[in-house]
């Protein structure tokens, strides 16, 4: 893999002796350019440490850190100041805007770091976010999902090849952090290098990859395609209808047309992450893995009602197809309002159970107005 970011080793250590703290102790991994890491762990973990590292906010205790070809330990601090500012651009989970400056200002002042201001240039950042409307309002006259997509703009504004985000949503509701999401993105499909620290793990299955850590080292840095994970889903979803129907011998590959190595390899793999064990040749769900089919056997069997009861298609191969792609690219958000719309049924039209959810359990009922909008957002997927 070409290297866009590379770290070697990195090391950053507070303190000697007993009072010794590694709050990153020997991290080494590639990105590529155009790539979305996302960095995962609990607190204390050496998140936003590692994050300030890659961000040469902080230099490592040892190690070294290449960007674009760049060793950053080789530039002098003004040198470093200003690869920083051509290169790099952060958002934070506290947004750090001026409170006397406008949104237009604000983003201006990043300009004035870097070399000159431009405010044609500061309209059209905050208007790759939305804020062009909003450009003369001062913070506190904005909410804060707001103050957020003016502080991307802010990051934005110099043309950075990296976007380096520390719990951009953490301040967020719900419905804002779409919105940044969305954002990032977007920025994300224009080829530009996103690192992201994030706890929620709904934000971390928007990355390319992801580094869980665990006491300053990586403790998994996995990356599967699309593909993969279609491979893993259907694998879940066989050995969840075989718990269904003891009474058949569903076999390793009539249902999936796997061939025999093929179901060994994508086994063996699903082994190694924790979705199933093997005991005596047979598979079975672990905990995570039973919590995974669940939610694609769910999104399979509600699409299929949506197909035949809502929009009236009786081509069971045409459903089945159908069924088949949602139950890959739907996520819960989605899935929950096409259950609610559905009015929370029991079985497939077939008489399958349909596993409930949590909008199941709180008996959400949507209102008539929202039904439209949702099968749009489903139609828009398909």
């Amino acid at each position: 893999m070409s290297a866009f970011i590379e770290l070697k080793d990195v090391r950053k250590v507070y303190g000697k002796g007993s009072g010794e703290v590694r709050a990153v102790d020997g991290i080494s991994f590639r990105a590529r350019q155009g790539e979305w890491i996302a960095i995962m762990g609990p607190s204390g973990s050496g998140k936003t440490t590692l994050l300030n590292l890659i961000g040469c906010l902080d230099q490592p205790s040892s190690g070294a850190l290449v960007i674009n070809g760049t060793d950053t330990a080789t530039l002098s601090r003004s040198e470093l100041a200003r690869f920083r500012s051509e290169t790099l651009g952060f958002v934070f989970q506290q947004f750090h805007l001026v409170p006397h400056l406008s949104a237009l200002e604000n983003v201006m002042l990043a300009q004035y770091f870097h070399s000159m201001t431009d405010e044609t240039e500061a309209m059209a950042a905050l208007k790759q976010v939305g804020m062009d409307g909003r450009a003369k309002h001062l913070p506190s006259q904005l909410s804060g999902g707001e103050q957020q997509r003016v502080a991307i703009a802010r990051a934005l504004v110099n043309d950075p090849r990296i976007i380096l985000a520390d719990e951009p949503t953490g301040n967020l509701d719900a419905e804002n952090q779409k919105i940044v999401f969305r954002i990032l993105g977007q920025l994300h499909e224009q080829g530009r290098t996103i690192v992201m620290v994030t706890h929620d793990e709904n934000a971390g299955k928007l990355a390319d990859r992801r580094l869980n850590l665990e006491h300053g080292r990586i403790k998994q840095n996995l990356v599967f395609s699309a593909e993969e994970n279609q491979d893993f889903d259907e694998v879940l979803e066989h050995l969840w209808m075989r718990t269904e129907d003891t009474s058949h011998d569903f076999g390793h590959v009539e249902a999936h047309e796997f061939t025999p190595v093929q179901w060994k390899r994508i086994v063996t793999t699903m082994e190694g992450i924790g979705l199933v064990t093997v005991h005596d040749g047979l598979e079975e769900f672990t905990p995570k893995g039973e919590a995974r089919a669940r939610d694609v056997i769910r999104r399979h069997r509600l699409a299929e009602r949506l197909f035949m009861d809502v929009l009236n298609i009786h081509d069971e191969d045409e459903v089945e197809q159908s069924a088949c792609k949602f139950e890959h690219i739907l996520s819960p958000e989605v899935t929950d309002k096409m259950c609610t719309l559905l009015g929370h049924p029991d079985a497939c039209p077939h008489g399958s159970k349909i596993p409930r959810g949590e909008c199941c359990e709180e008996g959400r009922v949507l209102p008539a107005a929202e039904a439209a909008g949702v099968l749009r957002e489903i139609g828009a997927r398909s």
